[in-house]
Order: C-alpha cells, then structure tokens, then sequence
C-alpha cells in the first residue's frame, strides 16, 4: 500500500497539514489527531484530480525520521498501480478492455475512484498490462 509522508505546521491556532508529493491535498486540523484525519480526507481527494485528469499519480517518498504517513488503503493504491501503469504504457481503456475480455467501461469502472472494485479485477488488468499486483502482509 502506499503510504505518504505528510508535513504538519502550526498555523495560528490550526495545525496545517500538506503532502510533498501530492502538492494538490492540503488540510488542516484543530489538533495533531485531527489534522491527521483530516489528512486521510484531503489525500484522497486530490487523487481524483489525478484520475480526472488522466495524469499519474506521483510515488510516495520516503519518510524523515518520525515524519507521519497516511497510508491509503489497498484497492485504491491498487487503483493507482493500474492507472499509472495504463499511461506509462499508453494502453487505452478500450485496448485494456480488449486484452482482458471486457467492456471499456468495466476498465473505467477499474479505473474510477468512486466505484469499488474487486482486488481480482484489478490483478486481472495488471497482469495484462505484465505487471503482478503483490500484496504483503508486514
């Protein structure tokens, strides 16, 4: 799962809360736990921007020492693999749907924030595109 690190930063009487890989989510909360929240919200959002745009989604760097994470959660970093890998290679939705016997819009579906879809599914995808979803438990 991915897993970025967050920058947090008192602002008056809020504690700001931005990502330096993903400059678009950008938060704040009352409170350290609140700002952190809040960060899992914000982190989320600005990955529609990315799959709106049809743009890739930048990896997470590594966190300094005692830098907080927001790890997002598997299907979407799933989502993400999948959407970066389909642009990297140039494969539209509807070459993908042909290679996995499918309809475009199951491949849209796939790749669609909103829309929940089987971890299969999104294996399925990859490995047509030559990739291995691989999946521990740490």
């Amino acid at each position: 799962m991915r897993a970025y690190p967050v920058d947090l930063r008192k602002d008056g009487k809020f504690i700001l809360v931005t990502f330096p890989d993903i400059p678009e989510a950008i938060t704040q909360g009352d409170n350290r736990a609140h700002a952190l929240e809040m960060a899992a919200e914000a982190l989320e959002t600005a990955m529609e921007f990315y799959f709106e745009d049809r743009r890739p989604v930048p990896a997470p760097s590594k966190p300094k020492r005692g830098q907080p994470v927001v790890t997002l959660p598997a299907s979407l970093s799933a989502k993400i693999l999948l959407l970066n890998e389909m642009l990297r290679q140039k494969i539209p939705p509807a070459e993908l749907a042909r290679r996995i016997g499918t309809t475009r819009q199951e491949v849209n579906r796939l790749t669609d924030l909103r829309h929940t879809s089987k971890i299969d599914r999104i294996d399925a995808a990859l490995q047509a595109l030559g990739k291995t979803l691989i999946l521990e438990a740490a």
